[in-house]
C-alpha cells in the first residue's frame, strides 16, 4: 500500500510515502500531490488524506518539506515558501516518472499552509490539472496579520527587528538562530491566543496526534523569507482548471479560504464543514472521512 520514496528539490532530498492503489488497475492512475500544514510531516494530515484518495483509487503522494521531517536540507527548521512551492513541483516531476501515475491526470491538495503554497504552485504549473485545499492558509499572511487577522502591525516589525538580529549574530558564527512555535503549557497557548492556539497545541505537543518530527521550532530567517510572501498573489492564473476549498464554519483562519476564493476564476467551490474549527479538518474523522471523499479533481 505505501512506499517510501525520496526525490530532489532543487539539490535537497524530499522524504515522501507513495501509496499505490493495487496493480489490477488497467493503465496508470490520476495522482494526487498532498502538503502537509506548516511545521506538520506527511504522518499526520497529509497521510490521512493520502490514504483517503488513495482508496479512491488516486495515487497519491505525501512528503515533508525540505529543511523539515525526514528531508533534508539545513538550517533545520528552515520555513522559505519558494522553496515550499518548488517542494510541490518537485513532487509533481517525481510521479510524471512513475508507470501508475498518469501524468496527464495530476493534481494538488495543500492542508493549510501547504494550501497556500498549493495554490501558488498551480498558478505557475500547468502540470498541475486541479487544486484542493483543506483550512488553507497563506502562512506569511498569517505571521504578518495573526490567525484572525486582527494581530497589531507592531507584532510583525517585532518580529522583523528579531530576525535581523538573528542573522547578525549567524554572520558572527554564532549558529543558527531559532524560536519556539509553541508555548510550554496549553494554558499558556490560551493566553496567547485562544481556543485556535490550544487545538493547535494539542494536535503538535500534547495529544495523541503529536509527531516527533513534526517542527516545533522555526529559524528567525524564515520571518524574513515570508516577509512580503503573498500565497493568493496569482490565485487568478489556476482558471480553467478546477479548485475546491474546503474550509470549517469555526475556523479563525477562513478569513484567508474566502479571501483566496473570491480572486479565484474558473470553475471553483468554497465548501463548508459546518461545526468544525481549522485544526479539526486535519484528523477528525467525522469531517475528514466524508469530506475527504469530495472529488478534488472532477472530471479528470
Amino acid at each position: 500500500m505505501r512506499t517510501d520514496v525520496s526525490f530532489d528539490s532543487a539539490g535537497i532530498q524530499i522524504a515522501g510515502h507513495l501509496y499505490i492503489p493495487d496493480d489490477s488497475h488497467a493503465g496508470p492512475r490520476p495522482a494526487i500531490v498532498v502538503g502537509h500544514p506548516g511545521s506538520g510531516v506527511k504522518e499526520q494530515a497529509a497521510g490521512l488524506y493520502a490514504r483517503h484518495l488513495f482508496g479512491q483509487g488516486f495515487v497519491t503522494l505525501a512528503f515533508d518539506a525540505a529543511y523539515q521531517g525526514e528531508s533534508g536540507g539545513t538550517p533545520r527548521g528552515l520555513e522559505d515558501p519558494a522553496h515550499r512551492i518548488e517542494d510541490i513541483k518537485a513532487a509533481v516531476s517525481f510521479l510524471t516518472t512513475r508507470q501508475e501515475a498518469d501524468p496527464e491526470r495530476i493534481g494538488a491538495l495543500g492542508i493549510c499552509a501547504s494550501g497556500g503554497y498549493a495554490l501558488n504552485a498551480t498558478a505557475s504549473d500547468h502540470r498541475i490539472k486541479a487544486v484542493g485545499t483543506v483550512s488553507a492558509v497563506d502562512i506569511a499572511r498569517q505571521f504578518r496579520a495573526g490567525a484572525d487577522g486582527a494581530q497589531d502591525p507592531a507584532v510583525f516589525q517585532q518580529m522583523l527587528d528579531a530576525a535581523a538580529a538573528a542573522r547578525a549574530a549567524e554572520a558572527r558564527g554564532e549558529g543558527p538562530q531559532c524560536f519556539q512555535l509553541f508555548p510550554d503549557t496549553a494554558e499558556q497557548a490560551r493566553a496567547h491566543g485562544g481556543q485556535h492556539a490550544v487545538e493547535g497545541f494539542e494536535y503538535y505537543i500534547s495529544g495523541p496526534t503529536q509527531h516527533p518530527r513534526s517542527a516545533k521550532f522555526l529559524t528567525w530567517s524564515s520571518v524574513d523569507h515570508m516577509a512580503v510572501f503573498d500565497a493568493f498573489r496569482f490565485v487568478g492564473l489556476i482558471g480553467p482548471r478546477p479548485l475546491l476549498m474546503i474550509a470549517g464554519r469555526e475556523a479563525v483562519t477562513s478569513w484567508m479560504s474566502i479571501h483566496a476564493f473570491q480572486n479565484a476564476t474558473g470553475p471553483k467551490e468554497l465548501h463548508w464543514i459546518d461545526g468544525a474549527s481549522h485544526n479539526d479538518l486535519y484528523y477528525k474523522e467525522q469531517y475528514v472521512g466524508p469530506y475527504a471523499d469530495r472529488p478534488v479533481m472532477p472530471r479528470m
